[in-house]
């Protein structure tokens, strides 16, 4: 990985195992917004980003130094080898194909805190409308960043409102979640970090005692919210998935069964 910098623009060449599309549009984030060029504008940490791909060649438009080293690489696991990973998936059969199909799936390191609300919004729901409440959400309570784009907010602002005012978004039966969790989160009966620095099966069972997280909610919070690649999240799709691993996930999936459940998720729902 090279990484340049020209005019307003950082181009990092030489990504490989990174497609914008299946990485930003699968349902592991919900702020990224698909634009006609083909590039994506959308906001992780506080920070408004657009990129683009072209070829082999990641370009991050007018981010700072700062922003690119300090978050961008990290949300985008830009130092982590996934091509390394996927040659290792793909001694099992199912995958051998399947990677070559869906190449460039990558797990984004999002914050816990909007990882947990953004699936909590998800039970039920399709991705539209997902989408739908969470941009509400952040235009109502979130800071400006410009250009119609907002912060997520933080827990403390979130415990200032009612379940009404969480249900006058879209967000319906999950409102009493929402207004329960923010207040929890802000009142520090809910620590994300020291649960992030659990071991998995510990980390697992404290979401679990959270008002409105069930098995897949806390599943997906784990892989996409708190860095726990060996955590693998099992919907309907994946579901129908494991018929075909009837012992298990095979030896080569062990410490990254959620990377490989994006692959087999991508699979199941194309062609099951």
């Amino acid at each position: 990985m090279r990484v340049e910098r020209i005019e307003n623009n950082i181009v990092v060449s030489g990504v490989r195992c990174f497609d914008l599309d299946l990485t930003l549009d699968c349902g592991q984030a919900f702020r990224w917004q698909r634009q006609e060029d083909s590039s994506y504008c959308g906001v992780a940490g506080g920070r408004f980003l657009h990129i683009s791909k072209q070829d082999d060649n990641l370009i991050f438009e007018n981010t700072t130094d700062e922003d690119f080293y300090g978050f961008w690489v990290d949300y985008f696991d830009l130092e982590k080898d996934y091509d390394e990973i996927c040659q290792r998936l793909k001694s099992d059969t199912l995958l051998s194909s399947t990677i070559d199909e869906y190449y460039g799936i990558r797990i984004l390191n999002q914050e816990s805190w909007e990882a947990l609300c953004s699936f909590v919004i998800s039970q039920q729901n399709n991705i539209k409308r997902i989408k739908l409440i969470i941009s509400r959400l952040c235009e109502k309570y979130g800071d400006e960043l410009g250009n119609g784009y907002y912060t997520f907010p933080s827990a403390q602002r979130l415990s200032e409102l009612s379940v009404e005012d969480f249900a006058e978004l879209g967000a319906g039966y999950r409102a009493k979640y929402l207004e329960r969790l923010a207040k929890a989160v802000a009142g520090g009966e809910i620590d994300l970090q020291a649960i992030k620095a659990m071991p998995l099966e510990q980390a697992k069972k404290e979401l679990l005692k959270i008002y409105g997280v069930g098995t897949k909610v806390a599943d997906c919070v784990l892989l996409f919210g708190m860095r726990f690649y060996s955590c693998c999240p099992l919907d309907v799709w994946m579901k129908r998935v494991m018929e075909y691993y009837p012992d298990g996930f095979p030896k080569c999936f062990e410490g990254i069964e959620g990377i490989a459940q994006q692959y087999l998720f991508h699979w199941a729902r194309n062609n099951l």
